[in-house]
């Protein structure tokens, strides 16, 4: 029986030290993001098209994760040797064709701030661009209960009043309007698997480019002119409102990436002349 103060001597042999030393080091992964903020606390990155946040057994290690791994270990920030029990993840996560900023906590008591201000309410504001069938002319408020087809990898709605799923709050704000699209600013209020996806689609207002929950008609005729990939959806700001310890510093700092080039010039083309436009600078 131990008591306080008493010390303890673990032999390791020879072999398992060996062993140890020998063990298989982190594979290294060609860096495919771009850096938008680092300190010594977290890490703001833009995630490219068709990369996943995290791998599955399915489709292998070359994931966004892993790919910060290896940048945060060759710039000296982050060591497996030296962390034993922390590795540095991302607090938001996107779809594999959804591009824009994800946060990474660099250190066990930053991870746990950002994920409580990324699952609570009054800390980080998340807001995408988003191109969508259909001309919106107002400001909507979107709020209902969903579930998941983990079969399908499909989100579905439930019908109104339903008490069981779980709660989605989605605001879209109309930016631009021409010819039968709008581009829209889109709040992520709660944060649920393919939310931005399914809840435009559900008020009228499906997601150009998306194969799962858009209308394949119209994108065709669309993309007959433009060779979009995926879903025009991008994950273009985050704004601090408030933070908790370590990252009181943090507090009113936005950040901001641009459409990819390839969505900035559909953007463009497609809503030059628009009807409606915000003044505000995307």
């Amino acid at each position: 029986r131990l008591t306080l103060g008493d010390e303890l001597t673990i032999d390791i042999s020879e072999e398992e030290q060996r062993a140890y030393l020998a063990r298989e080091k982190p594979r290294a992964f060609k860096r495919q993001f771009q850096v938008v903020y680092e300190d010594e606390n977290l890490l703001i990155v833009e995630k490219p098209f068709g990369l996943l946040v995290h791998g599955t057994a399915e489709e292998g290690n070359e994931t966004l994760s892993n790919q910060v791994m290896t940048y945060l270990i060759d710039s000296g920030a982050y060591s497996p040797d030296r962390e034993k029990t922390f590795v540095p993840s991302p607090v938001n996560r996107l779809d594999r064709n959804t591009t824009g900023l994800v946060i990474f906590g660099k250190n066990a008591e930053a991870l746990r701030s950002l994920s409580r201000m990324m699952g609570e309410k009054g800390f980080i504001r998340k807001y995408y661009l988003a191109i969508v069938h259909g001309e919106m002319k107002e400001e909507i408020l979107l709020r209902d209960r969903m579930e998941k087809d983990r079969e399908a990898n499909k989100v579905r709605i439930l019908d109104a009043g339903a008490e069981k799923g779980k709660l989605m709050v989605t605001r879209a704000k109309p930016l631009k309007r021409t010819n039968g699209f709008t581009l829209v600013e889109v709040e992520l209020v709660t944060g649920r698997t393919h939310q931005i996806r399914v809840h435009l689609a559900e008020a009228g207002y499906p997601i150009v480019g998306d194969r799962k929950y858009g209308d394949r008609q119209r994108d065709a005729e669309l993309l007959r002119k433009f060779p979009l990939k995926a879903q025009f959806l991008h994950a273009y700001r985050l704004v601090f409102e408030n933070c908790l310890p370590p990252l009181d510093y943090m507090r009113g700092r936005e950040f901001k990436c641009e459409l990819p080039a390839g969505m900035k010039r559909v953007s463009e083309e497609l809503f030059r002349g628009s009807k409606h436009e915000d003044k505000r600078r995307i």
